[in-house]
């Protein structure tokens, strides 16, 4: 597939994009763009984050892993349906009692403004190299495979795709997000049961062929029960559902679109239809990387050495122009689906916790909506400038690696501090509390490196999300306790069901 006939393909792509945001901005105003004036659909929120949460890093790093971790990825999976039961009973109810734009005002509500910023501040640090990596993943393949042949720098192709996106987000926000999302995720299934029917018709086999093969393989073994291995099924499953928590109960972005439902109802709706889908859908993905490396053994290929480019090398230039345009628009899908909402997150977040604009009296309407259009754009700066460092430092590990990596250090902390909120009568406020949470992340990694050492032969994975968070407890526990600040939890933060 010639880098133009890829360029024309994602261009009627967003062309159709723009058409949606162009149709759901009209009227926007500040609800708008904050909670889509909480009208939004739950069927059509929950579909969109089905894209929303897989990402470009799911569309190619997971096929990708299939060789190293075989199926042991879906263990993770079967532990996010425990964390999406818990946000939708425990945390959803909370967030509609006390009618929050920033998921973040609890922290403040319950602790204090410290508090609050902190858990936003680990929020924005999270989000923006979260999302960087998932970009800079999309951006690599687009670089590789499009725009490197054309002489385009790497710089100006990432300068490029958040152009794009600072497009159709600037001015609907959620309320054309959660459209624009409904849209891309059909566009991502579509890609990736297209991509296994491909290979599929190319190996010879039909559909029944395809799940036997796939079932047959050594790559499909799914659960591994060696308490000291990475891959032990009760770290991967109790760290799915705590990363599910984290991500996505305690994570702006996620949650800003199911507020956007009209009732607590709604929203539990929504999260419980995207629990049940996304476990065929990542059975799906984990299928196709099994049938790539089986593509690969048939027909004599080599297998690159950053496997996270195995999905994007064959579709590209093996598999014929349909299989290309499949994965295009796939990827395209994949990519802006997570990253498109980042930004209008990351400024609502910025505006609520820590300019406060909705209580800013001497500010009128038209200066709100003025500081936070440059906030936004200065968002999508900040994100540029990251994904370039991480091109700059780029390796071969997977993306997925490293965004779970990531996730461990920086969403720890503002776990510990909703456990804390919800489940204790301790009350902690002050400077001291973005030490104590800065503390834990260090801990935890000193404690990581030397675990295999320390704990024979013992290797921490994505559990250390779950030990960075006991020691943010720990150690505000332990201040509060110096502070002499224990109070009873007020009645109106009770998470009782509405």
């Amino acid at each position: 597939m010639t880098p133009l006939l890829i360029l024309a393909v994602a261009a009627a792509y967003f062309a159709a994009l723009f058409g949606v945001a162009w149709w759901t901005s009209r009227r926007a105003d500040e609800a708008s763009y904050f909670l889509g004036n909480r009208k939004s659909r739950w069927w059509v929120v929950a579909f969109g984050l089905i894209g929303d949460s897989l990402s470009g890093v799911t569309y190619i790093s997971v096929p990708g892993k299939v060789a190293v971790a075989r199926f042991g990825y879906f263990q993770m999976v079967l532990g996010y349906v425990l964390g999406y039961v818990l946000i939708a009973e425990v945390l959803v109810p909370l967030y509609y009692r006390l009618n929050l734009t920033s998921i973040y005002g609890f922290l403040g509500s319950r602790f204090g403004p410290a508090a609050q910023r902190t858990g936003a501040g680990f929020f924005l640090l999270s989000r923006i190299l979260g999302a960087a990596a998932r970009l800079f993943l999309a951006a690599r393949v687009f670089q590789e495979f499009v725009f490197g042949p054309l002489g385009v720098p790497f710089a100006v192709t990432v300068a490029g795709i958040i152009a794009l996106i600072l497009g159709y987000t600037f001015r609907g926000g959620i309320k054309t997000l959660v459209w624009t999302d409904s849209l891309q995720s059909g566009f991502l299934l579509g890609g990736v049961i297209l991509s296994l029917l491909i290979i599929g018709h190319d190996l010879g086999l039909g559909v029944g062929g395809l799940v036997a093969r796939v079932w047959e393989s050594d790559l499909s073994r799914v659960f591994d029960w060696d308490w000291r291995s990475k891959s032990y099924f009760w770290k991967q499953f109790l760290s799915g559902a705590a990363i599910t928590v984290v991500m996505t109960g305690l994570d702006q972005n996620n949650m800003q679109k199911s507020l956007s439902c009209p009732t607590p109802r709604d929203a539990r709706k929504n999260l419980y239809a995207f629990a049940l889908v996304q476990l065929p859908v990542n059975l799906f993905f984990l299928s196709v990387g099994v049938l790539l490396f089986e593509y690969v053994r048939v027909h004599g290929l080599s297998v690159p050495a950053n496997t996270d480019q195995l999905f994007p090398l064959l579709a590209l230039q093996h598999l014929g122009t349909w299989a290309a345009v499949v994965f295009v628009v796939g990827l395209t899908a994949a990519t802006f689906n997570s990253a498109d909402s980042v930004l209008t997150t990351l400024t609502t977040s910025f505006c609520f916790d820590f300019l406060r604009l909705e209580t800013r009296e001497d500010l009128s309407p038209a200066e709100k909506t003025r500081r936070r259009r440059w906030v936004h754009v200065g968002f999508a700066v900040v994100l540029l400038w990251v994904i370039l460092a991480f091109h700059a430092a780029q390796d071969n590990a997977a993306v997925i690696d490293l965004v779970l990596a990531l996730a461990s250090y920086t969403y720890g902390p503002l776990l510990g501090l909703f456990v804390l909120g919800l489940a204790t009568r301790v009350k902690v406020d002050g400077p001291w509390v973005p030490v104590v949470a800065c503390l834990a992340p260090a801990a935890s990694w000193l404690v990581a490196r030397r675990a295999k050492e320390w704990f024979n032969g013992y290797q921490m994975g994505t559990e250390l999300l779950l030990l960075n968070a006991a020691l943010t407890v720990a150690g505000l526990v332990l201040l509060a306790r110096t502070r002499r600040q224990t109070a009873p939890r007020p009645r109106d933060l009770e998470c009782d069901r509405p």
